[in-house]
């Protein structure tokens, strides 16, 4: 299966340097590989990326969708999909297995949107008698206001604060930057926390600029984000299924609905597309309906 590998190597390369994808993003797209890689081992078959048929590959898509839903089988389809039209771009394979492969049908599962009562109860609930309760209050604050993605989160650096400007430097998908407004309120918390918190810990080699911290002064995973959200959710009994994406999803929710512009949340947002942040929110009909009947002249 080294040849796998070396294959699976190039392709993250194309990825990162063609493409312009983030690490994250290239890890997703890898594991749909690595998991086309352990059936093959699994099942004793013996066939390299050049030679693999679409005979196996249904086999392949067969047995994963007995253990997924169909959302994730959807997303391994167009992940060995992108591979594999790589493979033929680079001349390594004249045609590709997955021709006849179609990806199931499934509906947008809309990620839940909290309310500002909501998020105040969750924030609310953070023990601040802890040195991480203060990091964590100003992390949830960061994450609501700003709208951020949870990987431009853990990767912020204090040299990203223009609080004197009013903004923040976010580093997004691609690598593309992006200044985002920041209000007093988050600003006073990241302060707290920076100025009290922060130079209490014994900061590691190479994490001297990254702003949020863990108790060993190292950058924060993805992960303990996950974690933090997660035991709040728990702790204040909340029923919905909650994530740091819960947060950035809620900030365009309630820009929207009070009055903002989708560019300007687009903007914000770090969408290349404004059709990403009409889908992303969801745009409610009745909404639309309000927009049209208060500025359309003909209303």
């Amino acid at each position: 299966m080294s040849n796998w590998q070396s294959f699976i190597k190039e392709y993250q390369n194309y990825l990162k340097l063609e493409r312009g994808l983030s690490a994250n993003t290239i890890e997703n797209y890898s594991f749909d590989i690595e998991k086309l890689v352990l059936f093959l081992s699994n099942h004793n078959i013996d066939e390299s990326p050049l030679a693999i048929t679409e005979e196996t590959i249904q086999q392949f898509i067969y047995e994963t969708s007995a253990k997924v839903n169909a959302r994730s089988q959807s997303r391994i389809i167009s992940g060995l999909k992108s591979f594999f039209n790589y493979l033929v771009f680079e001349d390594y394979r004249t045609n590709t297995p997955m021709e006849l492969i179609e990806v199931p049908k499934t509906g947008r599962k809309l990620p839940d949107t909290l309310s500002v009562e909501e998020i105040d109860k969750l924030i609310d609930a953070i023990d601040l008698s802890t040195l991480e309760g203060e990091r964590n209050r100003a992390i949830l604050e960061t994450l609501y206001s700003c709208g951020l993605r949870v990987s431009e989160l853990v990767t912020l650096k204090i040299s990203d604060l223009f609080f004197e400007e009013g903004f923040v430097k976010i580093t997004g998908k691609g690598n593309k930057q992006r200044f985002v407004p920041i209000g007093k309120t988050t600003e006073k918390y990241i302060l707290l926390y920076k100025n009290q918190i922060r130079n209490q810990i014994n900061i590691q080699k190479g994490h001297e600029d990254t702003l949020f911290l863990n108790r060993r002064g190292k950058q924060l995973t993805r992960a303990m984000i996950f974690t933090i959200i997660k035991d709040l959710a728990l702790k204040t009994n909340l029923s919905k299924v909650i994530s740091p994406h819960t947060f950035r999803h809620s900030f365009a929710t309630h820009l929207l609905e009070n009055g903002a512009d989708l560019r300007s949340i687009q903007l914000m947002l770090g969408h290349e597309s404004i059709t990403t942040t009409e889908v992303y929110m969801h745009l409610d009909r009745k909404f639309l309906a309000e927009v049209l009947n208060n500025f359309h002249p003909r209303k």
